[in-house]
């Protein structure tokens, strides 16, 4: 089976107000990650809930390892791990003792319960800490413990929904790892973020959904491309003067415009031709930049570019 996730029109509603998903299309291939980004409320959870089994499609079809999300869930919750935005692990209980009772809840014997908890532990670097309540965890160390917790039953397909929000550097980058040795030990992974810089790292393919649609998709380094070969940062003295520079190159300019408060960031095709034409434009217009820097697009240029905002990190996403 190439692909370990399928869905195809996926629409869910909620009152007569909220289009949560408004034909939401995705396949991710076995082995791989798919970075799911989009603004907070663009659909995000929403998708991983409806391919999880906990929301029913009011249409559309998905299959999960082959098994489809409303007729087969039973079989889908099987065979699939999930991590959601916060570490569902019990407080009171030990490292250890959270793992095995996963493990029992799978209906595994003790015997092999304890022995795959002790193996997760070890993997997730988390032996020292097995006996101690998980309340005494740090940020990072709950989530690695979640994150094992979904691994019991050793499932083929892990479901990542926000996995690093609200983690310091260090244990981000602690998650990061894990997910990497995972998927090269052939998991296939469904990550929803607004962290970019873990989409570049970690996505094999990226998509992005906002206001319940896929707007977009391909790898990183496409979505890059799409947006040109270089980025002209231009910043003014006020979102005013900002503003009005935009003004001035819209419907002349042949690459990107996207305006954020005081910075006007321009797509650059041709190279300093380009750049020399971009400030004899502001020159006409008698508009100074304060300052000018050229770079290589990122992702974050993309997010911009097409929600025409940049990624927020909040705690709660619908």
């Amino acid at each position: 089976m190439s692909h370990a996730i399928e869905a195809e029109g996926l629409v869910k509603t909620f009152g007569t107000d909220v289009r949560a998903l408004d034909g939401v299309s995705l396949t991710v291939e076995s082995g791989t990650v798919l970075g799911l980004l989009g603004p907070n409320g663009a659909g995000k959870t929403t998708t991983v809930r409806v391919l999880t089994t906990t929301l029913i499609p009011d249409s559309g079809r998905a299959l999960v390892n082959g098994f489809d999300v409303v007729t087969q869930a039973d079989k889908v919750r099987s065979s699939i791990g999930l991590a959601g935005q916060y570490a569902a692990v019990d407080e009171n209980l030990t490292g250890r003792e959270n793992l095995r009772m996963v493990g029992q809840l799978l209906q595994l014997s003790r015997r092999d319960a304890s022995r795959i908890a002790d193996e997760l532990l070890e993997h997730f670097e988390l032996t020292e800490a097995a006996n101690r309540p998980s309340k005494t965890y740090s940020g990072g160390m709950r989530r690695r413990l979640d994150i094992a917790a979904a691994l019991v039953h050793r499932p083929p397909v892990l479901f990542l929904d926000e996995p690093t929000t609200g983690l310091d550097p260090k244990s981000r980058n602690a998650v990061w790892a894990v997910v990497e040795e995972l998927v090269a030990a052939g998991t296939t992974v469904l990550l929803t973020t607004q962290y970019l810089e873990e989409a570049d790292r970690l996505a094999d393919r990226i998509i992005v959904v906002d206001r319940g649609a896929v707007i977009a998709q391909g790898t990183s380094a496409e979505l890059k491309a799409d947006l040109g070969e270089t980025v002209l940062d231009l910043e003014f003295v006020d979102p005013d003067t900002a503003q009005r520079a935009a003004a001035s190159f819209r419907g002349t300019w042949t690459g990107g415009v996207v305006l954020d408060g005081s910075l006007l960031e321009l797509s650059v095709d041709a190279g300093p031709s380009e750049v020399m034409l971009a400030l004899r434009t502001l020159e006409s217009a008698g508009i100074v930049a304060t300052r000018m820097a050229l770079r290589e697009p990122s992702l974050d240029d993309v997010f911009l570019s097409l929600t025409g905002r940049r990624a927020e990190i909040t705690e709660e996403e619908s």
